[in-house]
């Protein structure tokens, strides 16, 4: 095995085991935001304009929720996690929220 072919198998390992020892879901967010968020005023809108497009959308109760979140689990160190569930009511204003994070 020449020089070459040792350095380029040896960069692969490390490539291959940095990618594997890492893992992240989801997309960053304004969460300097989110004290900005009041329970009974805040619209559907305004969620959009603070924090733009939810990472995932679904339903608790039978009511709109909007999930804005951000999940990095590492073999090599402590996870990072920071998420942000807002619950709408049928007026689309915001009914309830919670904000957690590792940070």
């Amino acid at each position: 095995m020449t020089v070459t072919t040792r350095l380029k198998a040896v960069l692969m390992a490390a490539l291959l085991a940095t990618l594997v020892g890492c893992a992240t879901v989801g997309q960053d967010f304004a969460t300097h935001n989110v004290d900005q968020i009041l329970l009974g005023e805040t619209t559907r809108d305004d969620v959009q304009r603070m924090f733009g497009e939810p990472w995932r959308t679904g339903l608790k109760d039978g009511k709109r929720t909007w999930t804005y979140g951000k999940y990095r689990w590492s073999a090599f160190n402590d996870a990072e996690t920071t998420d942000l569930v807002i619950t709408f009511d049928a007026n689309g204003v915001v009914e309830s929220y919670v904000y957690n994070t590792t940070q």
